[in-house]
């Protein structure tokens, strides 16, 4: 019932039969908040909220409503037909959010937000921004030695070691501005002191993360946050990760085509797998001749490898916790796909997912070193984090 402006929010109330019953509109802030709150209450026993844009401007207003106990649910973006027909202003997108949730159609659950993977998500956002700054430093620093004098390129071109070459350019002294000279030293300094500062910055932001990583103790795996129930089924972590089939029938062609949805990180992640299963996984081999006999497309038979290996990350992050006297090792219900099509049981994992498994089967164990942790964090961070 409620559409999100950077500076104010719009409320509707419909109740249970569909009438509309109120509107209302409050500024961001706690203030506003507690308004809404009393607003909402005062119209009768609230039902729930539909809330569009949980995970951006309305992420506070969202926070607020589920501590005060109020279901929360995601609406999603307003029904184009809908505002085609008739019109648009806030307060209307707000009563589509409410009608949405009246009608069943919005029934995800927003992130929590107050949790450790919010932390590393904060973190990992400011990690990623400076390692493609310190990429870009480094690209302009090669273009200007490119560039440069002919007797100062060789000098440099002569130092192989990077951080030796980066060491070397922040030291340099280019004196008065007055050949080309002086001024390729100058921007060198500027942009090999730019990528030192920003290599700290990184290394800063690892250390951080992998105490934080150390503090989740990395006994399940959540996709997106760290609400296992937020994923319900594995249709439904496959269709987040952007692996369901989606149908594209028609007439006597019967068949599905990818999805282009879903977290395209976590995506491209099955991707790789898939890719390294496809070279080295015996299983997956004799699944590709068989179903290219079929008739299949590569594109294809891609697509259901993906499917394969979503189910299997699925039974890994999202299986119910088991008694110590009853776990045995976080592999032992690892699943692949048998010569058959059908989904097996295997004893040992392969290729890239299997590396990833294999590092988080030694955090269970409480023997992770901060390397590993740091790769599959860079795999699927966004998608996948350790609770």
């Amino acid at each position: 019932m409620a559409y999100t402006r950077q500076h104010t929010h719009a409320a509707v109330a419909v109740i249970g039969l569909g009438a509309r019953v109120g509107e209302l509109t409050i500024r961001v802030g706690l203030g506003g908040y507690r308004e809404l709150k009393v607003w909402a209450r005062s119209l009768g026993a609230v039902r729930a909220f539909g809330i569009e844009g949980t995970g951006s401007y309305d992420a506070g207003l969202a926070r607020f409503l589920r501590a005060a106990g109020h279901t929360v649910h995601e609406a999603g973006r307003p029904d184009r037909g809908r505002r085609h027909r008739h019109g648009k202003t806030d307060h209307l997108d707000a009563e589509g959010a409410a009608r949405a949730v009246l009608s069943g159609q919005a029934t995800a659950l927003p992130k929590a937000g107050t949790s450790v993977v919010e932390m590393i998500r904060h973190l990992k956002v400011a990690r990623d921004t400076a390692v493609k700054a310190r990429t870009q430093a480094m690209l302009a620093l090669k273009a200007i030695m490119i560039s440069a004098p002919p007797a100062q390129r060789e000098q440099l071109e002569a130092v192989a070691d990077r951080m030796a070459l980066v060491w070397h350019l922040a030291a340099l002294r280019p004196g008065p501005l007055t050949t080309t000279t002086a001024s390729a030293k100058a921007s060198l300094r500027a942009i090999a002191r730019r990528w030192l500062d920003l290599d700290v910055e990184i290394r800063s932001h690892d250390a951080h993360l992998d105490r934080l990583t150390e503090r989740c103790a990395p006994e399940m795996l959540i996709l997106v946050d760290d609400e296992p129930e937020r994923i319900h089924s594995k249709a439904a972590f496959a269709k987040l990760c952007g692996a369901c089939p989606v149908p594209a029938s028609s007439g006597k062609t019967s068949r599905h085509r990818l999805n282009r949805g879903g977290h395209r990180q976590v995506n491209a992640a099955l991707h790789r797998v898939v890719v390294v299963r496809m070279r080295t996984h015996q299983p997956s081999l004799d699944y590709v001749r068989r179903r290219t006999a079929e008739g299949k497309s590569k594109r294809e038979i891609i697509r259901c490898l993906k499917r394969f290996v979503a189910r299997e990350v699925f039974g890994y992050l999202c299986r119910p916790p088991m008694p110590p006297a009853q776990r045995k090792s976080p592999l032992d219900r690892y699943r692949s796909i048998g010569a058959s099509g059908r989904c097996a049981s295997y004893p040992a994992a392969s290729g890239f997912l299997a590396r990833c498994l294999e590092a988080l089967a030694e955090a269970a164990l409480g023997g992770m070193s901060a390397a590993p942790r740091r790769v599959f964090l860079n795999l699927v961070m966004h998608a996948v984090t350790i609770k």
